[in-house]
């Protein structure tokens, strides 16, 4: 796995910082000690310009280069996620009910590795804006700091981030021109009937009956209301009602997910959603009240800038190490609103074996950071070389 030199010369040292982040891990927007930690490491750097509390605990990082040129961006996403780990690695996190992961204090070494490098060796033009979001997970950090103007107060013209991905081979690169990962809406479906004695159903609204109702109609969209070629995931993953065999339940709930990647596709399931909804309420003469929440949007690649992100990934990782069609995946992420704003290109940079994404026994592999940060350092390089 061919990396900088002088990036290898401190491999030992990102090591460090990633296993430091990793037995500190924080949720959400809380990510005040790692932001602070990489702010620290930002200044020993001597990066040009620190930029603090964007998104809340979100920081951006300016290097400048070597003569007049554009400015871009790298992003880094910094947050864990809320569980219990039991990798019993020494370096195992150190906060209850927390631990990365996913990978993130991965992601954020890399970027601290390619910015060291960047800082010492200033070998391109223009400025590269390092981009270090909380509340990826949960939140959506990344549509906070676009709204906070990111973008157009650091004059950004395009972005890149990238992601571990267990069971690809260690330091390969996978992408795609185009959507990469899907749109992701949740669905909650509260159902007001009216309860009573088991025995005497008669005289009850059954809640239950009409929500086994919807479930069952909502689950015939992706095969029934859309070309079964296309992707689309809509799934139930909670009901929660009643208390006792011999009660009928006053209510009812259920919520669910759905993965898309076309807008219209999107609106149709919202809509589909809605009417099965108000059809079930009349047919089982009960009330049926529909949350719907549209998340993070489908992240979509730049044609362009996915090619070059593709060609900078050959050579530093070898044609032969790098999938530029790989499937589309069902997952999300909120990066999609950085590249709503900018072009760019999102990545995914392989582990080895082990336990997936979301997983308490997952831990990042620390022999692919430095391949991630000379990918970081090279876009840049290459993007904006020196006049």
């Amino acid at each position: 796995m061919p990396v900088l030199n002088r990036i290898a010369d401190f491999t030992d040292q990102m090591t460090a910082w990633r296993r430091h982040l990793h037995q500190n891990p924080e949720l959400g927007f809380e990510c005040h000690q790692t932001a602070a930690f990489v702010a620290k490491r930002l200044a020993e750097f001597g990066v040009d310009e620190i930029h603090q509390g964007i998104g809340k605990t979100g920081v951006v990082a300016i290097i400048n280069g070597q003569g007049d040129g554009p400015t871009i961006g790298l992003r880094a996403d910094m947050d864990a996620l809320p569980m219990d780990e039991i990798t019993g690695a020494e370096w195992a996190s150190t906060v209850a009910g927390k631990m990365h992961a996913c990978g993130h204090d991965g992601h954020t070494t890399m970027l601290l590795g390619a910015a060291k490098y960047l800082a010492e060796t200033r070998n391109f033009s223009g400025r590269v804006a390092l981009i270090f979001q909380p509340a990826e997970e949960n939140g959506g950090g990344a549509d906070i700091m676009v709204q906070e103007g990111i973008m157009d107060r650091f004059d950004i013209g395009r972005v890149f981030a990238m992601h571990n991905s267990p069971d690809q081979p260690e330091g390969s690169f996978h992408t795609a021109i185009g959507p990469i990962m899907a749109a992701v809406d949740t669905f909650e479906v509260y159902v007001q009937g009216r309860g009573g004695h088991g025995a005497m159903p008669h005289l009850t609204n059954d809640p239950i009956v009409a929500a086994v109702a919807v479930v069952n109609s909502v689950q015939t969209i992706s095969s029934r209301n859309h070309y079964s070629g296309d992707d689309l995931v809509v799934s139930v993953t909670q009901i929660h009602t009643g208390s006792a065999d011999n009660i009928v339940p006053d209510t009812a709930y259920i919520c669910g997910t759905v993965r898309t990647f076309d807008p219209q596709v999107r609106d149709m399931v919202k809509r589909r959603i809605s009417q099965i909804c108000e059809g079930q309420a009349q047919a089982y003469d009960l009330q049926i009240r529909l949350d719907y929440q549209q998340g993070y949007p489908a992240t979509v690649n730049d044609a362009d800038q996915a090619g070059f992100a593709i060609a900078t990934a050959q050579e530093v990782a070898g044609a032969d190490q790098v999938d530029p069609d790989t499937s589309r995946h069902m997952g999300a992420e909120d990066f999609s609103y950085m590249l709503n704003a900018r072009p760019g290109c999102y990545l995914f940079l392989g582990q080895g074996e082990g336990p997936g994404l979301h997983h308490p026994a997952f831990d990042f592999n620390d022999a692919v950071a430095p391949v991630g940060a000379s990918f970081f350092a090279r876009l840049v390089e290459r993007a904006q070389p020196r006049g």
